[in-house]
């Protein structure tokens, strides 16, 4: 406990699923967080519901003005900013011959331009602060490999691992340790989006692949949002500092790098 006692958090995606987890964890550890996301009221409710530690930004992170004015708003908040989580994602699904520019904008305004202008963002405030800084990216399994029906999803999660070395190598010599989080299939709000998907693609009824792919887990079961707050911690916390440009996998055996 208290291993982020007195730091300042901001995670995006933070009303629900992993972002909401994280913010918690973060608040139980000592940080004041900002529950950053688009739905505000969800976002206020998420914040509420943490305790006093905890308030709620709005945030969309495919406006630039949106982006600084909630960096801005941590800042006038909290006095500044030590931990960045870029949590905010979507995710959407098409073979190939079926794939649309429209999808294609989405998701790399949210998943890569929403991730590296918001770590842009937040890594000059914590510059000019001058006392370093945590920022973690949330990739997926998906970066990991290609899946032959989420060829854009799984670019965009590339992205954000490339993204993340090149920060990593870049910031540390401000003392900016950025680092990323691949999580495997996690039971959220996404994942019940996901498997509406597979079942309009693969002809399957509603629940099937969310039920076959938690037990292709090795660990035996899908994950959860908790399981990653353990590495999410690590990550913000005072011992992760010689940690660099590392994303790290957290998904119950699915993926070994």
């Amino acid at each position: 406990m208290n291993r982020l006692q007195g730091r300042s958090a901001l995670v995006t995606g933070g009303a629900r699923g992993i972002g909401a987890a994280f913010a918690r964890a973060y608040a139980e550890e000592g940080a004041t967080v900002a529950v950053a996301d688009i739905l505000l009221d969800q976002a206020r409710a998420t914040a509420e519901a943490i305790g006093p530690a905890a308030y709620a930004v709005q945030i969309d992170v495919t406006r630039q003005e949106s982006i600084d004015a909630a960096i801005e708003a941590v800042r006038e908040r909290a006095g500044g900013l030590d931990i960045l989580v870029n949590n905010a994602g979507v995710y959407d699904m098409d073979p190939v011959e079926a794939m649309t520019r429209r999808s294609f904008d989405r998701l790399l305004a949210v998943n890569v331009a929403g991730t590296l202008f918001t770590l842009q963002a937040a890594a000059r405030l914590m510059i000019a602060q001058g006392r370093g800084g945590k920022i973690i990216n949330l990739s997926s399994q998906a970066g990991r490999r290609g899946e032959a029906l989420s060829p854009i999803y799984c670019a965009t999660k590339a992205a954000v691992i490339s993204l993340t070395q090149s920060a990593g190598l870049d910031l540390i010599r401000h003392r900016i340790n950025v680092n990323g989080i691949a999580p495997g299939v996690v039971e959220s709000d996404m994942w019940d989006h996901v498997d509406a998907l597979f079942a309009r693609h693969e002809g399957r009824p509603l629940g099937e692949k969310k039920r076959l792919v938690g037990e292709a887990v090795p660990y035996g079961r899908m994950g959860v949002p908790e399981d990653l707050c353990g590495m999410a911690v690590f990550l913000a916390s005072g011992e992760s500092d010689y940690v660099v440009a590392q994303t790290y996998n957290v998904d119950g055996g699915n993926w070994m790098s």
